[in-house]
């Protein structure tokens, strides 16, 4: 019944798909959304001064999107081209969205942000895409700031980005990157460590798997007394963006990192 709803509503959807004129091809889906409301919304919250409350603001706009997987359209067989899917998020792409509206002010500077945040360099392909939430770290515009919320807690593993156990990839095509990924193991998450995070933080939920760094992204949010994770669940009983409890979310995960823009 959810598949159903969840594929009438994409239906129902504003699809723009293209050429710019660069000759870039593109592919906008709006949702429910038309450009000019679009634009008032990261209007809006380009005039808010503080990150945490601009990143709340425009955060809140999309609860309850459907969570859809896969949306991305680049691979090793295929060429990469500008999504923005507006109407079905995955974690990674709800969060793409988020930040590249919060350096925005309008739809179009939204669209162009959107490529620096997904891709290095502002280069769409699929190789220069971020598949990984540690490649988001970027000197005065993102920081990895685990250690300064977790402090004498933090843990670190050193990583083979990309390999799996067996030797095979994650992403075909792709290098392998050795990193090592500072967490906050989750029996460490106590008030202190609440207390240190704010409201519009990145952070991923660390997993022990070879060659990944997390396994899951969101957004901390912090309201009346309370610490949540909003996040494009792909949970049965949820499948869309919503706020959990960030401690009950985080009981039988390893860990947490935390990422900040400035």
């Amino acid at each position: 019944m959810l598949q159903h709803f969840v594929m009438t509503f994409c239906i129902l959807t504003l699809i723009l798909s293209g050429s710019t004129a660069y000759g870039q091809e593109e592919k906008i889906i709006l949702g429910k959304w038309s450009i000019p409301q679009l634009d008032a919304i990261i209007k809006h919250g380009s005039q808010i001064k503080d990150n945490s409350e601009k990143t709340l603001f425009l955060s809140e706009q999309f609860l309850g999107t459907p969570y859809v997987g896969g949306t991305m359209t680049g691979d090793s067989s295929n060429s990469e081209i500008l999504v923005v899917n507006l109407a079905g998020m995955d974690c990674l792409t709800y969060l793409d969205n988020i930040e590249a509206m919060r350096r925005s002010v309008s739809f179009d500077t939204f669209k162009e942000n959107i490529k620096k945040v997904r891709y290095r360099g502002g280069v769409v392909a699929y190789e220069t895409r971020r598949h990984f939430f540690t490649d988001w770290i970027e000197p005065g515009i993102i920081q990895d700031v685990t250690d300064l919320v977790g402090r004498d807690n933090v843990k670190e593993a050193v990583k083979e980005l990309n390999k799996k156990e067996d030797g095979s990839f994650y992403l075909p095509g792709l290098p392998v990157k050795k990193r090592t990924v500072r967490y906050i193991p989750s029996v460490a998450i106590d008030k202190t460590v609440s207390d240190a995070l704010q409201t519009g933080d990145y952070v991923g939920i660390y997993t022990d798997l070879p060659g990944l760094d997390v396994s899951h992204t969101g957004i901390i949010v912090k309201k009346s007394g309370r610490v949540y994770l909003r996040h494009a669940s792909s949970k049965k009983k949820s499948q869309k963006v919503v706020d959990e409890d960030l401690t009950t979310y985080m009981e039988s995960k390893p860990g947490l990192v935390v990422l900040r823009p400035f």
